[in-house]
């Protein structure tokens, strides 16, 4: 029903009062339902328009805030994740964004080095040396591994920091040195830093100040592995990962490698036998098992600006079959909003979790008998950093950890 307030022309014989009510059918086929209109107090009219607005009118509108609102600073909000991060948080109820930053990008506004965010009334982004954390509760670190530890170590105590880095992930940092080619800058920090597989580590993630946001690979891999470990279904020896991502896992900055040419129309295997995840993923599955576990694991970067694909090939212990694993990952994520095991015999693509924070996985029967081949598929920039972290911030701060999260993925 629609209440005109302006002045209609029409036939002296069908004048309409000022704000006298009628109906809008959208189509001939809504007439018919309705029937044939009865003149009275109630007119029927069927109209055909267009509608124009201005630029201004298109603007998305703002998303009522509930409740309490937290004040959010991004640090690092010209790259990947920073952008995703920025993304994500449009359509949050209780998170602001208060503070930017990017050093190189200092003074410019995030709709001028990402086009696609220009809609969003945001402060411009400052140098991290200028950042006044005076107006923010919570802070989202988007920055290179090795410059993370010393800004966050400078960040006022109370804050609530995910950190998308790599520089609180490793609990030993001796490890962290071996890897990352420096001394860890701050060895206390890691102390408290929980690690934020949010799925496994929940209880931790409520009650942390510093969280560890996982990274891509090792998110794609622990969630199908971890809860068939914990179960001693599978065998600590002989698992073989082999992982593609698009090439925005490789981040933002100009290198050559990623130049068009250097990966379009190809695979690019890189890091083979010393990527950086390595201990990552090593960690999280010895964790689960209670022993030492060494991998296997060969990532790809693949010609597609984002998505993320894990194939596992595990040896399965005495007795058990691929129906157990799969009735074992069932039970561990029956109920969870963003792992979801697909029916028997369907396969994973990542296409089919583009621009989401959905984790698709499967397992399915080896031609070697005893061994089972698991696939796993994420967005590496939601699922497999900024969405994750948004999952771990919300409950860090008493939310609802689908919260703003609730895209569904984007296809085709």
């Amino acid at each position: 029903m629609v209440s005109i307030s302006s002045a209609v022309r029409l036939p002296p014989s069908m004048a309409i009062a000022q704000k006298e009510t009628f109906r809008l059918l959208p189509s001939f086929k809504d007439h018919e339902k309705i029937g044939k209109p009865k003149w009275g107090n109630e007119r029927m009219l069927q109209i055909r328009c267009s509608i124009a607005a201005s630029p201004q009118n298109l603007r998305a509108p703002k998303i009522e805030k509930l409740e309490k609102t937290i004040r959010i600073g991004v640090l690092g909000a010209s790259g990947y994740t920073g952008s995703e991060i920025v993304r994500l948080l449009a359509n949050h109820p209780n998170f602001d964004i208060t503070l930017m930053t990017a050093d190189r990008k200092a003074g410019q506004s995030i709709g001028s080095v990402f086009p696609h965010l220009i809609t969003q009334d945001l402060p411009n982004m400052v140098a991290i040396k200028d950042a006044d954390f005076a107006n923010v509760d919570a802070v989202f670190c988007c920055l290179p591994h090795g410059t993370t530890q010393e800004i966050i170590k400078g960040l006022p105590a109370g804050l609530k920091i995910v950190d998308l880095s790599a520089d609180f992930r490793l609990r030993d940092i001796g490890e962290y040195e071996e890897w990352y080619g420096q001394p860890h800058r701050a060895p206390e920090l890691q102390k408290e830093a929980v690690y934020g597989l949010t799925e496994i580590s929940r209880e931790e993630i409520c009650s942390a100040r510093l969280v560890a946001n996982p990274g891509c690979y090792p998110t794609s891999i622990q969630l199908p592995l971890v809860p068939l470990i914990k179960a001693q279904l599978i065998e600590l020896r002989n698992i073989i990962i082999d992982s593609k991502s698009g090439v925005s896992g490789a981040g933002r900055a100009a290198k050559e490698a990623n130049l068009y040419t250097e990966v379009a129309e190809g695979i690019h295997s890189y890091g083979v036998t010393r990527h950086r995840h390595v201990p990552e993923i090593e960690q999280g599955l010895s964790d689960a098992s209670h022993a030492k576990v060494t991998v296997s694991f060969t990532p790809h970067l693949m010609p597609m600006s984002r998505g993320m694909q894990s194939t596992i090939y595990v040896e399965m212990t005495p007795g058990v079959t691929v129906e157990d694993l799969y009735q074992q990952l069932r039970t561990s994520y029956e109920g969870e909003e963003f792992v979801i095991l697909l029916e028997k015999g369907v396969v994973p693509h990542t296409r089919n979790v583009r621009g989401s924070n959905y984790c698709f996985m499967n397992v399915f029967p080896d031609r070697i008998p005893g061994r089972a081949i698991i696939i796993s598929v994420i967005d590496n920039l939601v699922k497999g950093a900024s969405g994750q972290a948004l999952q771990n911030l919300n409950l860090m701060m008493g939310f609802p950890e689908s919260t703003g999260l609730l895209y569904q993925p984007l296809f085709p």
